[in-house]
């Protein structure tokens, strides 16, 4: 019986993977939906015959496949050197767990914390590595978005009191988060996009399709659209304010210089009748 564990973390930025592997001094080019497999130890392209994997994917997503805890630092603290975008990053909140044994005297098993295959194969660790990576993904867009709600609450409470208590700058970065997290679920975490190898494989699409739905990828990327979308209208009323105000403003100080200029009209008849 062979037993694989995997630990996904989540960075808080996206990894661009063909900077990263130019600076590894690998030539070869990755697609977008592609992940970057490295030895842990000599942080170079993973072999066949590798039993240790770290899995980098372009979202932000890293997942360490048979790595202990000192190896997981080791390689934390080496691939900084190479991605300038990971320095600091000492703490990876966003993490998840799985195992897969493979035995041929067991039934199959697909569970939320591991898996049972009666026998071995590589796409099975593509297709757990693809899933954890997203949902740790999602965990950190689902944390973000949690506080722009809360943001947002606030605002609410103070135009409840008649106050709009946001300013312009304030109102176009909560506009780009929102837009932001859109962006993020929508293209790069591919919450709905299933890997290619699974059209023709029957037993990777159920381990997938099982997987995703343990996950509840497609209903948490939902909730992250609709949030989204609650969001954008929300800030769409607060432009509007914010635009009401503005004018009013405007308003105002045409009527003071029309006030003014007519008062130093008459300041200077009574001078001089």
């Amino acid at each position: 019986m062979d037993i694989f564990t995997f630990k996904a973390f989540a960075f808080g930025v996206e990894l661009d993977l063909n900077r990263i592997a130019q600076k590894l001094g690998i030539s070869r080019k990755f697609r977008w939906e592609e992940p970057m497999k490295l030895n842990p130890v000599t942080i170079t392209l993973s072999a066949a015959h590798d039993v240790e994997m770290v899995y980098l994917y372009y979202f932000g997503g890293v997942v360490f496949l048979n790595c202990s805890g000192d190896m997981i630092a080791r390689f934390m603290d080496a691939i900084s050197d190479f991605a300038e975008s990971l320095k600091g990053q000492v703490q990876l909140p966003y993490q998840e767990e799985y195992h897969l044994e493979i035995d041929s005297q067991r039934e199959p098993v697909i569970a939320n914390e591991g898996a049972v295959m009666p026998h071995s194969n590589p796409l099975f660790l593509d297709i757990i590595c693809f899933v954890i990576a997203k949902s740790v993904a999602l965990e950190r867009i689902e944390e973000r978005i949690d506080v722009v709600f809360d943001e947002v609450e606030g605002v609410i409470a103070r135009l409840g009191r008649g106050k709009i208590g946001i300013s312009d700058q304030a109102m176009a970065r909560l506009a780009s988060s929102v837009l932001g997290f859109k962006f993020t679920s929508i293209a790069h975490i591919m919450v709905l996009d299933k890997p290619d190898f699974t059209w023709d494989n029957p037993q990777a699409d159920r381990l997938y399709t099982t997987m995703a739905s343990l996950f509840e990828l497609n209903q948490r990327y939902a909730e992250i659209k609709h949030k989204s979308e609650t969001l954008l209208d929300i800030t769409e009323v607060f432009g509007s304010l914010s635009n009401a105000r503005r004018s009013a403003r405007l308003e105002w100080i045409i009527i003071i210089l029309i006030a003014i200029e007519i008062a130093l009209y008459l300041l200077q008849i009574f001078k001089h009748p």
